[in-house]
């Protein structure tokens, strides 16, 4: 049994935050981030509700539905990727079931791989359709980053965004083109300290000397991140490659975690790819986490950058760290 991404959508919360806005909040300035990091703007939700990560899930849900030409009881299962889940328990996946009105008890579960959360989830879908335990997988990347950021931190404020992307993966027909090529997942739990947020879990419990102190917020060491991202990503895409026996010149479009516009740009160094190729769209949105591959490549297929038949790369990493990468053809 072999699979295809049969639709997709996305939602982009409605506040936008510029970096000229950050000036007034943070010491930095525009073409210090800018130059940094290729990061211009960036979207925010609202705090006051209906933005909430299942929120954006379940308009982004009904634009893949309706792109993949089914209904929401099609969907034999959820998988929900976000390191910032509405809550702790019950868990998103089963939350989105909900709202979306479905009613035919479908498996629903939630990941927590950071970044590299929807390329986990599209990866998995693929080995549950191919396995024959489901039929149509709905995999949603929803991050609501500015709830976990310390914005009196200039080095990481200035980097993250809220938002949502999604893709269904259902069955690829007989004769047809589209399909899955190559999948490749990992970890590295060695760079565990290289992005990590240490209060908050079982071990260290929130009191009320961390809010004061702000430790419970996310913590980067930006430096190691960007030598680890970049190596990371090339070598994602030479194990895809190796194995659909493709080489890189087979490849028409690269859609990359969008961390860091530099991260991008080394990327395509490394494997001597041009620029042209890479869907990047991190001007506008930061660094959304898992939905960043998501948001991306649903808007390269809207403007028609991305067709039918094109041979596409899903390249992630995140904190963990985990890593992966979907080689498929459109």
């Amino acid at each position: 049994m072999r699979s295809k991404i049969l639709g997709t959508g996305i939602y982009l919360p409605e506040k936008v935050m510029t970096n000229i806005d950050l000036e007034k909040i943070v010491d930095t300035n525009d073409q210090w981030i800018y130059e940094r990091t290729g990061i211009r703007a960036r979207r925010i939700c609202n705090p006051e509700g209906g933005e909430f990560p299942t929120d954006m899930a379940e308009r982004a849900a009904w634009q893949a539905l309706q792109a993949a030409k089914l209904e929401p009881n099609d969907i034999d299962m959820i998988i929900f990727a976000s390191v910032t889940p509405d809550y702790k328990l019950p868990n998103s996946a089963s939350v989105l079931q909900q709202k979306l009105g479905m009613t035919n008890k479908c498996t629903a579960f939630d990941i927590a791989t950071a970044c590299s959360g929807f390329v986990y989830g599209v990866n998995m879908a693929n080995s549950f359709i191919q396995t024959g335990m489901a039929k149509n997988v709905l995999v949603v990347g929803s991050e609501m980053l500015s709830r976990e950021i310390d914005w009196t931190d200039r080095t990481i404020c200035i980097l993250f965004g809220d938002g949502c992307g999604c893709a269904i993966v259902g069955q690829s027909e007989d004769g047809e083109g589209s399909e899955i090529l190559a999948t490749h997942l990992g970890a590295d739990g060695s760079g565990k300290e290289f992005f990590d947020q240490p209060v908050g879990g079982a071990v260290t419990p929130i009191k009320e000397h961390h809010l004061k102190e702000g430790t419970h917020f996310m913590r980067m060491k930006g430096g190691e991140m960007f030598k680890v991202a970049t190596r990371t990503l090339a070598d994602n895409a030479k194990v895809c490659l190796e194995k659909a026996g493709l080489s890189l010149e087979d490849i028409d479009w690269v859609v990359p975690h969008q961390a860091n516009y530099r991260i991008i740009e080394t990327t395509a160094k490394l494997l001597k790819l041009p620029m042209e190729k890479m869907i990047i769209n991190i001007e506008n949105y930061g660094n959304t986490s898992a939905a960043t591959v998501p948001i991306a490549f649903h808007e390269a297929i809207a403007d028609g950058r991305i067709k039918r038949g094109d041979i596409v790369l899903f390249d992630a990493f995140g904190a963990g760290l985990t890593f992966g990468a979907t080689l498929f053809r459109y």
